[in-house]
C-alpha cells in the first residue's frame, strides 16, 4: 500500500482507524495555495514512508471538511493513534514549516492521550460493553 492516498467518506475512518499515524491535507482544485502545497506533502510522503498522506477534496467529500470545521484551506491534521494532534488552518505552509510539524509531531508525547483510551477501555469494560 502508498502511504500517498486520497481520503474519502468511504475510506477516511477506515484509514485512521487502521494506521498510527496519519497527516491529513484539506484541497480543492481550484485553491492555489492548495495546488501549490501539493508537491511538498507529496515530497514529505515519499521522506516519511511511516506516516500515512493523505489528500481531502473538500468539494467532493464536504461532510469530511464540515465535521472537522475546515474553514481555510491549505489545511492540515494530524493524527496519531485516531487522536488528532494538530490542527493548521491557517492557509500556507512551506516545506521547512511543514518538516517542523511532522518532527513536531514524532516527538509528541502520546501517554495522555494513551491514558485516555484506557480509561474509556475501562468505563466500557465496566459497564458490559464490548469493543
Amino acid at each position: 500500500m502508498s502511504n500517498f492516498v486520497t481520503l474519502t467518506k468511504d475510506n477516511f475512518k477506515k484509514t485512521i482507524e487502521e494506521n498510527e499515524f496519519v497527516i491529513v491535507d484539506f484541497w480543492a482544485p481550484w485553491c492555489d495555495p492548495c495546488v501549490e502545497f501539493t508537491p511538498i506533502f507529496e515530497a514529505a510522503a515519499k521522506k516519511n514512508k511511516d506516516i500515512i498522506f493523505g489528500m481531502v477534496d473538500i468539494e467532493k467529500d464536504k461532510e469530511i471538511a464540515d465535521y472537522f470545521q475546515i474553514k481555510v484551506i491549505p489545511g492540515l491534521l494530524v493524527i496519531r493513534e485516531r487522536a488528532g494532534i494538530f490542527a493548521h488552518d491557517d492557509g500556507e505552509v512551506s516545506a521547512k514549516a511543514f518538516d517542523e510539524i511532522i518532527t513536531w509531531a514524532r516527538e509528541y508525547d502520546m501517554s495522555t492521550v494513551k491514558d485516555h483510551y484506557k480509561r474509556e477501555d475501562s468505563k466500557r469494560e465496566d459497564s458490559g460493553q464490548i469493543n
